[in-house]
C-alpha cells in the first residue's frame, strides 16, 4: 500500500502542478513573513536547571540584597609599569571625570557611587587625613573607607573635582605616602570596598608599586531582558573610547554590552568571509554532480525558500538567534541539497530507463520511487532533531525544535516544490529546442569507483568489515563515557583572526579582536564579581545558634585551603560574610565592637552567643551591607550567605567538590542546612547531566526511529530485522564522532551536545535511502550484489554529493573567527564523514549479511500485489 500511496500521491502532484505550485508559493509568503520578528540580536548560548542548587541560587539571588539590582557594571582594567603612581591615579580619576561629561555614558550611570577604584580611595584617604591635620570632623586616614562608614556618622563623600585637586596638589612622595597607608596588610578593612580586590592576586602586599589595577563603573538597567538595553550597551562601548583616549593603550574595558556587541560583530565578519567560500564551494559541488546550470539553479532557490520557512517557523515562534541556532541553517542547506538530489537524480534514472518518457513522466516514476524514502527520512530525521527539546538548556531545545521546522520544510519543498517547478521548467526548455537528460550522478566516472568500495568490500569480506565496525565503535563507545563536560564561556569568545586574513580586501577583512585575551587576563589576575566566578554557600535553619559563626570561620579556613578560591595579596580569601561583616564594621564602629566583644566568650574575636543581637547591630550600623549576607524577615533572621570569590576560568568540576567540602565543614554537626550553589555549581550539574540526557534522549529517539522503520519496511516487504540492520551504521556513526571528541580533546557541553542529533538525523537519512533502494532493487533482480551495484551507483552518487556539500558547508566555519564555531564546525563535518562512511562503506556488508539471512523469505513478498489486493 505504501507504494500506492507514493505512486498516488506523484501522479496527483504531477496532473495539479500549477495549482500546487501557486498554493505553496502562497504557503512561502504566509509562512515567511515571520522573518521580521525573528530577534536578530546574537546571544551567548543560556543556562538553566532546576536543580536543588539552581533553586537555592534564586533564593539567594531574591532574598539578599547585595546593592547589584538593576545595576550593571563595567571593569576597566589599566595596566602600566607602576599604575599605583601619582600621574596614573590622576589619569583615571580625570578618566571618571571625563565619563561624566559624556553624555552617552553619563545618561546611563548609576545615581551614586557610579565609579569605584583605588585612586578614590587613595584620594579620600589622603583628603580624610589632610582634614584630620586641620582637626576636621571625620575619622583620619580612613584607608579608603569611602562610604564613610563610622562612629561619627557617615560624612559628605568628596566629590570627583575634590579628589583630582587633592592629588594634583600632592607630590609623588606624598602621594605614594597615602597608597602606602591604604595598602597596609595589618590595616583591618574599614569599608566596603576592600583595596586588596582591586589589586591583581599578585601585587605584593605592602608595595607602592603594582603593574595592574580595575577600576569599577556602575550603570542603570531599567528594562529586564536576556540582553542589555541599548543605550546601556552604547555607553559601555563609548565608555571603551573614552578609556583608549583618556588613559593608553594597555587599558582595556570589559562589559556584558561589550561581550554582546563584539560577538556579534566577529560572528558577522565570521559569515562575511566564509559565506562566499561556502557558497563557491557548495556550487563547485552541485556543478559537479548535476553538470546542468538549471538544476542548479533550482536547487539553490529550494534552499533558499526552506530557509525562509525557517525563518518564518522562527519569527512566528518567537525564537531568536544564539551561536547554536546559526547553525541550523547550514544543517538545513545539507538536508535540503540531499533531498535535492535524490529527486533530481531518481527523475533522471527513470528517463534514462525508458528515453520515451517526459519530463512530467520521469518526475512521476523517479517521485514515486524516492517519496516514501524522503518521508520516512523527514519523520525520522525529526525525531531526532525534537529529542532536543527535553533539554535542561533553553538554547539546545530551541535548536531541535528549529531544526525539526526547518526539517519538514525541506520536505515540503523538496517532494512538493520544486517537482513542480522542475517539470514546468523543463517542459518549456524542450519546447525551444534543449535536451533536457541527463545522466545520474554516480552511474559513472570517479564517483561510482568512489561510492562502490563498501560494493567491494561487501563481496569480499562482509564479515571482516562490520566486526572492524564493530570494534572501532565499541572503542569510541567507550571513550565517550571519559568526554570532558566542563564549560568554559571563554570559549564561546572571538579570538584574533589568523595572520593570512590580514590580506583579505574589504569588506571581507576581519577586525583585530582583543575580548578573549582581555577576559582571560582578567580572570587571571583579578577577583571577578560575574555570577561564574562567584561561588555562594547558603546557610539556612537556626542561623542564630551560638556555634553558627565560628562555623563560618571554619568553612573560611576550608575556603583558604582550596584551589580554585581567590587569594588577595594579603594572603586571606575573597569572601563575603557575616562573619567578615562583623569583623569590619567594629573596626570602625565602636558600638559594633563592644557588641562583639560583650558576646565573644573565649575571646577569639567572634561572637558566640546572642548572636540576634550582634545581627541586630548591624543592621543598625551598615543596614545595606548586613542586608547582602544576613536575610531577615518579620523581624526574625532566616538565612545566611558567604559568598566566595572564585579563579576565572576555574574547572567548575573541582569548584563543585570544593564548595561542597566548605559547606559540609560549616555544617558539621550543628542542625544548620548549608548548601553550595552558585552559577558555577549549577552549570556544573547542568553540564554533567548532558551526557546522561545525551544516552537518555539517544536511547527513547533510537527506540521511536526502529519501532517505526520495523512498521515500515515490515508494512512495504515484510520483514521484521531490516529497520534494525539500517539502525547500526547510525549507531557507529555516533560513536565514531564521541571517540573523535575524545581523542581531539573536544569538550561534550552546550555547543557540542547537539552533535548526537546531528549524527542521528544525518546518518538516518544516509541509512534510509541506502536500505530502501536496495530492498527495491534486491527484488527486482533477485541478487543481492547485483542490486548492491544499482543501489550505490544511483543512491550512493546523491549522497556523496550530498555528504561533500553538507561536510563542506560545515567545513567553512573552521574559519570562523569564534573558536566555540570552528570546534562546531569540525565535529558535524567530521560526523557528516562519518556518517556517510558508516551508510556506504558498513550498511552494504551488513545488507548482504541480512540478505543471507533473512532477504530470500523476507523479500519474497510483492508489495504491489498486495496493494492491489487491499485496493
Amino acid at each position: 500500500m505504501a507504494d500506492g500511496l507514493a505512486g498516488r500521491y506523484a501522479s496527483l502532484l504531477m496532473r495539479y502542478s500549477r495549482p500546487v505550485l501557486v498554493v505553496l508559493l502562497l504557503a512561502t509568503v504566509l509562512v515567511g513573513s515571520g522573518v521580521t520578528e525573528v530577534d536578530s540580536g546574537l546571544t551567548i548560548a543560556s543556562f538553566g536547571s532546576d536543580s536543588t542548587e539552581a533553586q537555592k541560587l534564586a533564593y539567594v539571588q531574591e532574598n539578599f540584597s547585595t546593592g547589584d539590582e538593576n545595576t550593571t557594571a563595567m571593569q576597566v582594567v589599566v595596566r602600566g609599569e607602576n599604575v599605583l603612581s601619582r600621574t596614573s591615579l590622576l589619569e583615571t580619576l580625570r578618566f571618571q571625570r571625563a565619563l561624566r561629561a559624556n553624555e552617552t555614558v553619563n545618561a546611563t550611570l548609576v545615581d551614586d557611587g557610579a565609579t569605584a577604584g583605588l585612586a578614590n580611595l587613595v584620594a579620600v584617604a589622603a583628603i580624610q587625613e589632610e582634614r584630620a591635620r586641620e582637626g576636621s570632623s571625620g575619622p583620619p586616614g580612613a584607608g579608603g573607607n569611602a562610604s564613610g562608614e563610622g562612629q561619627g556618622g557617615p560624612p559628605q563623600t568628596p566629590t570627583l573635582d575634590a579628589q583630582i585637586t587633592q592629588l594634583e596638589s600632592m607630590s609623588a612622595a606624598e602621594v605614594e605616602s597615602v597608597v602606602a597607608a591604604v595598602l597596609d596588610p595589618d590595616r583591618a578593612q574599614s569599608g566596603p570596598v576592600d583595596p586588596y580586590t582591586l589589586l591583581s592576586t599578585d601585587y605584593e602586599a605592602g608595595a607602592t608599586t603594582a603593574p595592574a589595577r580595575v577600576l569599577f563603573v556602575f550603570q542603570r538597567v531599567d528594562e529586564t531582558g536576556d540582553s542589555l538595553p541599548a543605550a546601556v550597551v552604547d555607553g559601555q562601548l563609548a565608555t571603551r573610547d573614552t578609556a583608549q583616549r583618556e588613559v593608553g593603550d594597555e587599558t582595556f574595558v570589559f562589559g556584558a554590552g561589550i561581550v554582546d556587541e563584539v560577538s556579534g560583530q566577529a560572528t558577522g565578519e565570521s559569515f562575511a568571509v566564509i559565506s562566499p567560500v561556502a557558497l563557491a564551494f557548495i556550487l563547485l559541488v552541485l556543478a559537479v554532480a548535476y553538470r546542468d546550470p538549471f538544476d542548479v539553479v533550482l536547487a539553490l532557490v529550494g534552499v533558499a525558500v526552506t530557509l525562509v520557512w525557517m525563518g518564518g517557523f522562527m519569527g512566528w515562534a518567537g525564537i531568536g538567534v544564539t551561536q547554536i541556532i546559526i547553525a541550523v541553517p547550514f544543517l538545513l542547506i545539507g538536508l535540503s541539497i540531499d533531498y535535492a538530489l535524490h529527486v533530481v537524480m531518481r527523475s533522471r534514472e527513470a528517463r534514462t530507463e525508458d528515453p520515451d518518457r517526459t519530463p512530467r513522466e520521469g518526475m512521476r516514476v523517479g517521485l514515486a520511487g524516492v517519496t516514501v524514502a524522503l518521508a520516512a527520512t523527514t519523520f525520522t530525521t525529526a525525531v531526532g532533531f525534537l529529542s532536543n527539546t527535553v533539554s535542561p538548556i533553553t538554547s539546545i531545545a530551541e535548536f531541535g525544535l528549529v531544526s525539526a521546522a526547518g526539517i519538514v520544510a525541506a520536505f515540503v519543498v523538496f517532494a512538493g516544490l520544486l517537482p513542480v517547478v522542475k517539470v514546468e521548467l523543463d517542459a518549456l526548455l524542450e519546447r525551444v529546442g534543449l535536451d533536457r537528460r541527463k545522466q545520474a550522478f554516480g552511474t559513472g566516472g570517479v564517483a561510482k569507483r568512489v561510492v562502490g568500495v563498501g560494493t567491494a568490500g561487501a563481496r569480499r569480506v562482509p564479515v571482516a568489515i562490520v566486526v572492524v565496525a564493530l570494534v572501532v565503535s565499541a572503542g569510541g563507545g567507550y571513550a565517550a563515557t571519559e568526554i570532558d563536560t566542563s564549560l568554559n564561556q571563554v570559549d564561546f569568545l572571538p579570538s584574533d583572526p589568523p595572520a593570512w586574513m590580514d590580506s583579505l580586501p574589504e569588506p571581507f577583512a576581519p577586525s583585530d579582536y582583543s575580548l578573549r585575551e582581555d577576559v582571560v587576563f582578567l580572570n587571571d589576575n583579578f577577583v571577578q564579581s560575574r555570577e561564574g566566578s562567584t561561588a555562594e554557600i547558603l546557610v539556612e535553619g537556626s542561623v542564630t545558634d551560638d556555634r553558627t559563626l565560628e562555623r563560618l570561620a571554619a568553612g573560611r579556613d576550608r575556603v583558604a585551603d582550596s584551589e580554585t578560591a581567590v587569594t588577595l595579596a594579603s594572603g586571606e580569601p575573597s569572601v563575603e560574610s557575616p562573619l567578615a561583616l562583623v569583623e569590619q564594621v567594629a573596626a570602625t564602629n565602636e558600638t559594633v565592637a563592644a557588641v562583639v566583644e560583650r558576646n565573644d566568650a573565649d575571646g577569639n574575636g567572634i561572637p558566640d552567643q546572642n548572636l540576634a543581637t550582634v545581627y541586630d547591630a548591624l543592621y543598625d550600623a551598615a543596614p545595606d551591607r548586613a542586608a547582602a549576607v544576613i536575610y531577615r524577615t518579620d523581624g526574625e533572621y532566616r538565612a545566611l550567605r558567604v559568598s566566595v570569590a572564585i579563579t576565572g576560568g576555574s574547572d567548575t568540576g573541582v569548584v563543585t567538590e570544593e564548595m561542597r567540602a566548605v559547606a559540609t565543614t560549616v555544617e558539621g554537626d550543628t542542625d544548620l542546612q548549608v548548601t553550595a550553589t552558585g552559577q558555577p555549581v549549577v552549570t556544573e550539574i547542568v553540564q554533567t547531566g548532558l551526557l546522561r540526557t545525551l544516552v537518555e534522549t539517544f536511547l527513547i529517539t533510537l527506540g521511536v526511529i526502529l519501532a517505526f522503520l520495523t512498521a515500515i519496511f515490515y508494512r512495504r516487504y515484510g520483514t521484521l530485522s531490516l529497520g534494525a540492520v539500517t539502525m547500526v551504521p547510525v549507531v557507529f556513526g555516533l560513536s565514531w564522532i564521541l571517540g573523535t571528541m575524545y581523542l581531539l580533546g573536544i569538550s561534550f557541553n552546550s555547543e557540542t551536545a547537539i552533535i548526537a542529533s546531528i549524527a542521528i538525523g544525518i546518518g538516518v537519512d544516509y541509512a534510509i535511502h541506502v536500505s530502501e533502494r536496495f530492498v527495491e532493487e534486491r527484488r527486482r533482480t533477485g541478487d543481492a550484489l547485483a542490486a548492491l551495484d544499482a543501489t550505490v551507483g544511483g543512491t550512493g552518487g546523491a549522497l556523496l554529493a550530498s555528504a561533500v556539500t553538507t561536510a563542506g558547508g560545515f567545513g567553512v566555519l573552521l574559519f570562523a573567527l569564534v573558536p566555540s564555531l570552528q570546534r562546531f564546525g569540525l565535529v558535524t563535518s567530521t560526523a557528516i564523514v562519518y556518517a556517510f562512511l558508516a551508510s556506504v562503506v558498513v550498511l552494504p556488508s551488513l545488507l548482504v549479511l541480512w540478505d543471507r539471512r533473512f532477504g530470500a523469505s523476507a523479500l519474497s513478498r510483492d508489495p504491489d500485489a498486495d496493494a492491489a489486493t487491499s485496493d
